[in-house]
């Protein structure tokens, strides 16, 4: 068994989007508390790199880092045969995956930008949920943690298909959290403002002016960790 370094006994965290910004964070600090990283990126070579760094300081030879995307129900089907067949079923999932439209009126958001946001923001939360939701229904144990946003519950000019995708995440969290067993939780977290690519594209060289991922990391790692089933349903800040 892995030696802990705070934050409870081990468990396996399975993160979407782990590639950059909050994802790649949390995946390092999760793994330097002990625990088991489960990533899915798109980038195969984004995805080597974090593997690389994990092994460089994590002498765990359980995490598991696939090349997949989320908007892809069948790259998320084998993801999760993948996952099961070889670590089990995970005890939390984080569904970071995330993608925002360029600051534009609702009117010149090209057809195809609007989909990309749809289909990674909402209909990759119902992949993972679709594969993933049945295994620890089963089990009766599990926690899922839905990245959302401020912006899911105020709305802003020029990031409306973006703001569209976070209520929809707000009220399909709440509306799952009634669908579960006693014994597991759904919550929609809102991470607060971050200097990513996503804060950037938004408010361009004033995004510096916010903490880092690596500096929100702890705070959010230990918060996630230590969510229980009293947490059902709840909408949460870091």
């Amino acid at each position: 068994m892995v030696a802990l370094k705070g934050d409870g006994v081990p468990k396996i965290v399975l993160i979407t989007g782990v590639s950059k910004g909050l994802g790649r964070a949390l995946a390092l600090e999760m793994a330097k508390k002990g625990h088991t990283i489960i990533g899915c990126a798109r980038s195969q070579d984004r995805i080597s790199s974090l593997q690389a760094e994990l092994s460089q300081h994590d002498q765990n030879p359980n995490h598991l880092l696939v090349a997949a995307d989320v908007r892809s129900d069948s790259d998320i089907e084998g993801l999760a045969r993948v996952v099961i067949e070889t670590r089990g079923v995970p005890d939390i999932i984080v569904n970071n995956a995330g993608t925002i439209n360029k600051n534009n009126k609702i009117w010149e958001v090209p057809a195809e930008e609007f989909e990309t946001i749809i289909d990674t923001n909402i209909k990759g939360i119902a992949n993972m949920l679709r594969h993933f939701l049945p295994l620890m229904v089963e089990k009766k144990q599990g926690i899922i943690v839905n990245m959302s946003s401020g912006w899911g519950r105020s709305v802003a000019a020029e990031v409306a298909p973006y703001c569209a995708s976070k209520w929809a995440i707000e009220g399909l969290t709440r509306s799952v959290a009634k669908e579960l067993p006693v014994g597991m939780a759904i919550v929609a977290l809102n991470p607060g403002a971050v200097n990513t690519d996503m804060l950037a594209s938004c408010f361009g060289s004033s995004a510096s002016l916010y903490q880092t991922p690596e500096s929100w990391a702890p705070n959010a790692a230990s918060m996630i960790l230590n969510l229980t089933a009293e947490d059902n349903g709840a909408a949460l800040n870091v």
